[in-house]
């Protein structure tokens, strides 16, 4: 599944459009995502969905809505209430985003 989003941005491209067999790091810090909390969202749970199986994404979150314990982790756990899929905060970036590591098993 895809989510791509439209607002008074306009549309907005997908994190991602492939699987990833090897372990990487979807960018949340882009000035759309500044502007909406729900597009943070709805990419990083597409962000793990396409996110193979053994390997993790690396969720790097706009500064601007704090730590993501904040909002995405209660969206994570309802996203994948029923799937073997874990998360670990890793650390503020210098530019003031946030990186939160998902494992998907």
């Amino acid at each position: 599944m895809t989510i791509s989003h439209t607002d008074e941005h306009g549309a907005v491209e997908p994190v991602t459009d492939r699987i990833h067999d090897t372990s990487w790091s979807a960018n949340l810090e882009k000035p759309q995502h500044a502007a909406d909390i729900a597009l943070v969202i709805a990419q990083a749970i597409n962000a793990v969905e396409h996110t193979a199986p053994g390997k993790h994404v690396n969720l790097v979150t706009h500064g601007a809505h704090d730590h993501p314990e904040s909002y995405l982790f209660e969206a994570l756990e309802e996203a994948f209430e029923n799937a073997d899929v874990n998360w670990e905060y890793i650390k503020q970036c210098g530019c003031g985003g946030h990186v939160t590591r998902v494992h998907v098993e």
